[in-house]
């Protein structure tokens, strides 16, 4: 077991990747990513924002999530990728153009040096939007 000298937290992993302190903002969030990353995650904040006007920006999971009478997206940044977590359906319904990204029911990892989809985000969160629990048809 490790444990971390500024939080006290024990993990089994040495020098594991967590958060010490609790995060109550997405700019808290993207602040503690490293310099190169935060630039990606501050477009992909933008283009959810477009994508979903009405939806409230949140930290849930410990991950920034856009809400709009429930979670519409999340997402967050690990060492070698981005993951966008729109959900099972949605990564279903988008399955054909996420041919060659690394997916699992419901997350999608976008890998760092390789360029980001934006349009995709944008298209999978207006879908979102369109298809959310009580969404005006």
């Amino acid at each position: 077991m490790w444990k971390c000298e500024k939080c006290g937290r024990e993990f089994k992993n040495t020098n594991q990747d967590h958060y010490c302190s609790k995060i109550s903002t997405i700019d808290e969030y993207i602040a503690g990513q490293p310099a190169e990353v935060q630039p990606i995650l501050q477009e992909i904040r933008a283009v959810i924002r477009e994508s979903a006007p009405d939806a409230t920006e949140k930290i849930s999971w410990r991950m920034p999530t856009f809400w709009q009478g429930e979670n519409l997206i999340h997402f967050a940044a690990f060492k070698k990728h981005i993951s966008i977590f729109p959900g099972g359906v949605a990564t279903g319904v988008f399955s054909d153009r996420l041919t060659g990204y690394k997916t699992t029911k419901g997350t999608i990892q976008l890998p760092l040096g390789e360029p980001i989809p934006y349009d995709l985000i944008i298209d999978i969160t207006k879908w979102l939007v369109a298809n959310a629990h009580g969404a005006v048809e």
